[in-house]
């Protein structure tokens, strides 16, 4: 197995920015995905962590990987930092909120006023950041969820966040995206190879990714296994 020496990192749910001490910024990710990655790459890696923003416990608790809970988008950029390492794979399945407020109030923002305006700045770009970071051997798997232009804005995430593997979910699809149990997804690989998977399951979504990784890293990245091959 290709991926038996592999520390698998697993991102999945959303994040929070807080506006004030009761209402927050996030999105609809319930984390049943990466959890499910988490899951099918367990048996298959050397060890397994699933680095996770709030989402029901039933979706870590138990489970026989190692679970990091955060909340924030920094939060989960210093987690993913922490626990990266030579040779490792990253699965980027979290939501994390883009933008966060440029000022949390201390007290309760009050109703006045017909409309209320507030500024926002950009959260880290988790995945920018870590191709910055020099880890030798790295795999990158990252997660598009889109709703137009779908396949060309996640060619332009694979090619701009430096990744060595991107799975589309193309959100406006019945049956796709976020808090219910399927997903259809498109695989697109650096070598310019595609993979479409029907709707199924996640949890059987989450295992066709894998093999869909041990191919690549068998082919490309595993000098020894090529030679055996």
């Amino acid at each position: 197995m290709p991926l038996k020496n592999r520390k698998l990192i697993v991102t999945g749910g959303p994040t929070r920015e807080w506006l004030d001490p009761v209402r927050f910024i996030s999105n609809p990710s319930t984390g049943k995905m990466g959890s499910a990655l988490a899951g099918a790459g367990f048996p298959r890696c050397g060890e397994t962590v699933f680095i996770h923003g709030p989402v029901d416990n039933s979706l870590y608790a138990g489970k026989p990987y190692r679970s990091v809970g955060v909340e924030t988008t920094r939060d989960m950029l210093d987690a993913v930092l922490a626990e990266l390492e030579k040779n490792c794979l990253l699965i980027m399945a979290a939501a994390p909120v883009d933008y966060a407020p440029l000022a949390v109030s201390r007290t309760k923002i009050k109703k006045e006023g017909d409309a209320i305006s507030i500024a926002f700045k950009k959260t880290p770009d988790i995945l920018k950041n870590v191709a910055r970071r020099a880890f030798e051997g790295i795999f990158t798997v990252g997660f598009a969820a889109e709703t137009n232009n779908v396949e060309e804005y996640a060619l332009g995430k694979l090619r701009d966040k430096n990744l060595d593997m991107i799975c589309l979910n193309d959100v406006s699809q019945s049956g796709a995206g976020f808090a219910i149990d399927t997903n259809i997804i498109s695989i697109y690989c650096r070598d310019s190879s595609t993979l479409t998977l029907p709707m199924l399951p996640k949890t059987e979504a989450a295992e066709r990714i894998f093999d869909r990784i041990e191919e690549y890293v068998k082919k490309y990245l595993d000098p020894c296994l090529r030679q055996l091959g």
